[in-house]
């Protein structure tokens, strides 16, 4: 059986509706039968599973490269750990815009993933820079926040406003909300998660930032 949907529902909203049903018909059919759910669903299920084949591989070459960059594992491990934040956004902008989780926001949140990390390789690069200039470490947090708040601001906000467009449509529009949502809230958080996370994982003691610089520790 063949059908298209005429509506603003999904594939797999369709399909877990009939479930009951299907199963119902599905339990009388003659040894030998069966039913398999076929089109749309059926290929984003075989999608999901490449990517996920994909994944241990996308996740070693991200940790290869911001090794490389940093040159820290534990700058590095920090990250990785700021990943998650575009997360926290996605679920509210696709629960406000009535768009489902399927496989195309599957692979947007991924993607936001990298963003996000890109976020947090700038702000704690800079303070690597402060550091190494001579910066007493709380100093170096806070300056380097405050100079690249516009840069990781702007940057995001060109991502925002270029994906307005493709929230009406029916393909790409949980990939726009997606990305939308979760750089919204991650690029807020950055600026407050990462500094913090930052200044507590190398156990930087506040200071007063007209005093004289102190001697800057060494990390590994």
């Amino acid at each position: 059986m063949r059908a298209d949907i005429y509506a603003d529902k999904q594939p797999p909203e369709v399909v877990a509706d009939l479930a009951p049903a299907i199963a119902g018909i599905e339990a009388e059919l003659p040894p030998g039968y069966r039913i398999e759910i076929g089109g749309t669903v059926e290929d984003s299920g075989k999608g999901q599973a490449s990517v996920m084949v994909g994944m241990p591989l996308f996740v070693l070459a991200v940790i290869t490269i911001l090794m490389f960059q940093l040159k820290s594992f534990s700058r590095t491990l920090m990250v990785v750990l700021t990943a998650p934040l575009g997360i926290i956004g996605v679920g509210p902008g696709l629960l406000a815009s009535g768009k489902p989780f399927g496989f195309v926001a599957m692979l947007s949140t991924i993607a936001l993933l990298g963003m996000v990390m890109r976020n947090s390789v700038i702000l704690v690069d800079q303070i690597r820079q402060d550091l190494e200039l001579g910066r007493a470490p709380f100093d170096a947090i806070v300056e380097a926040t405050v100079r690249r708040f516009r840069p990781i601001v702007l940057t995001a906000l060109a991502a925002v406003l270029a994906m307005i467009p493709l929230t009406d449509s029916v393909f790409f529009g949980p990939m726009a909300v997606s990305i939308m949502g979760g750089l919204i809230a991650a690029t807020g958080l950055t600026l407050i998660f990462v500094p913090a996370l930052y200044a507590a994982w190398f156990r930087v003691p506040r200071r007063d930032a007209t005093s004289a610089s102190a001697a800057v520790p060494a990390q590994p």
